[in-house]
């Protein structure tokens, strides 16, 4: 059962990777353009993806939560014994951007559910780009540790 619900904590990342990169991209780089793959990528209307971020953001991370015991008694304790700290410390990393990152979604519904103003829009992106930032480090810490227990066999 918890191997299913590994699976799915991915997939959610997955999902959850392309709708928040498309929307840091869109709004950090615009584009009026849609001539080109790469223009037409960059001017997307970025305010859609807000409510989907955030469902898919919570959705993950209470998914990581049910799943963290099973990773907290086999796969850490495994890896503090294989003397792997740079990996155990990565994932402690996550867990803390993470949660910065949960704190953080009230503001950026703010940002991106009311009207923009002359100043909201440096803040719009920085909470994006932050938020952007903190799923593709979660995104490739769990990978990269799900490769780990997956090379030695847990």
């Amino acid at each position: 059962m918890i191997m299913y619900l590994i699976l799915l904590h991915g997939l959610l990342a997955v999902v959850l990777l392309g709708g928040i990169t498309h929307q840091a991209v869109a709004v950090a780089w615009p584009s009026r353009s849609k001539s080109g793959i790469a223009n037409s990528y960059r001017a997307t209307n970025s305010s859609v993806y807000t409510n989907a971020n955030i469902v898919l953001y919570l959705a993950t991370a209470i998914l990581g939560g049910i799943i963290y015991p099973v990773y907290r008694v086999g796969v850490r304790s495994f890896l503090e014994n294989a003397r792997l700290f740079a990996a155990t410390g990565s994932f402690e990393l996550k867990e803390q951007f993470v949660a910065v990152g949960v704190g953080m979604l009230p503001l950026y519904w703010l940002l991106w559910n009311r009207p923009l103003e002359d100043g909201a829009k440096p803040a719009r992106i920085a909470v994006t780009l932050i938020l952007c930032a903190i799923t593709w480090y979660g995104f490739l810490v769990g990978h990269v540790l799900n490769n780990i227990r997956g090379l030695f066999g847990l």
